[in-house]
């Protein structure tokens, strides 16, 4: 026989309702704050702290985080990375160590650009509605040798008709690149560390920055 005792704990503070209404608020516009909600439950008659629309978004598996910076993809771009992917499908792994991967990075001195917050599950990092979508523009160009391919972005400079005449007349071979898609590139990965790398070191001045940067990149693996 059970028997069923009376519950210790402190009563919830917002009811189902209430629950429901910033869940719903928060997965339609994922930048609210806090406040917002506090304010959209004061309206309907609770009245409670930004600590508790806090926990109760934690408890339900929401967390307040950074927007990821997103390619603005319009329906032909998706198109484009859907046929690269599949054309890709089955490369072997030696095909893509042979592939020269070219981007460009901006690190600054000071601070980082500015990002914003939603509210959004783990699983939920690139969906649309918790990003921004960024445009990429130039690339850094490098020297190679022979049975290479070379990895472009669909930059204006480089598909001009001058710069492919002078690709082909110097047999170099460039691999088709889906445009909008510089997430594509395994290299900004590499971009990614090497931020981090510099910022922990903190520089303080132009020429500390090229320094840490040279010296932070030093340390990369070959392969």
């Amino acid at each position: 026989m059970t028997v069923s005792l009376p519950w210790t704990g402190a009563p919830c503070k917002i009811l189902p309702r209430g629950v429901s209404l910033i869940l719903r608020k928060v997965r339609d516009q994922p930048r609210t704050t806090q406040e917002d909600l506090v304010n959209d439950l004061k309206r309907a008659g609770t009245t409670v702290s930004t600590v508790t629309i806090s926990n109760t978004l934690h408890l339900h598996g929401l967390k307040s985080c950074s927007t990821r910076k997103v390619p603005l993809l319009k329906p032909a771009h998706v198109q484009g990375r859907l046929k690269f992917a599949k054309d890709h499908l089955d490369d072997p792994e030696e095909a893509w160590e042979k592939v020269m991967w070219s981007d460009e990075i901006k690190i600054e001195l000071f601070g980082i650009n500015s990002t914003r917050c939603v509210w959004r599950k783990n699983k939920d990092e690139y969906n649309p509605k918790n990003a921004i979508p960024t445009v990429k523009h130039g690339v850094r160009t490098l020297k190679m040798g022979h049975g290479w391919v070379f990895q472009l972005d669909n930059d204006p400079k480089h598909t001009a008709r001058a710069t492919k005449e002078w690709l082909r007349k110097k047999h170099f071979k460039v691999l088709e690149w889906p445009s909008q898609s510089p997430d594509l590139n395994p290299i900004e990965n590499v971009w990614r560390e090497l931020k981090l790398c510099v910022a922990q070191r903190q520089p303080q001045n132009l020429k500390d920055l090229e320094k840490t940067c040279m010296e932070e990149w030093a340390k990369f693996p070959a392969a």
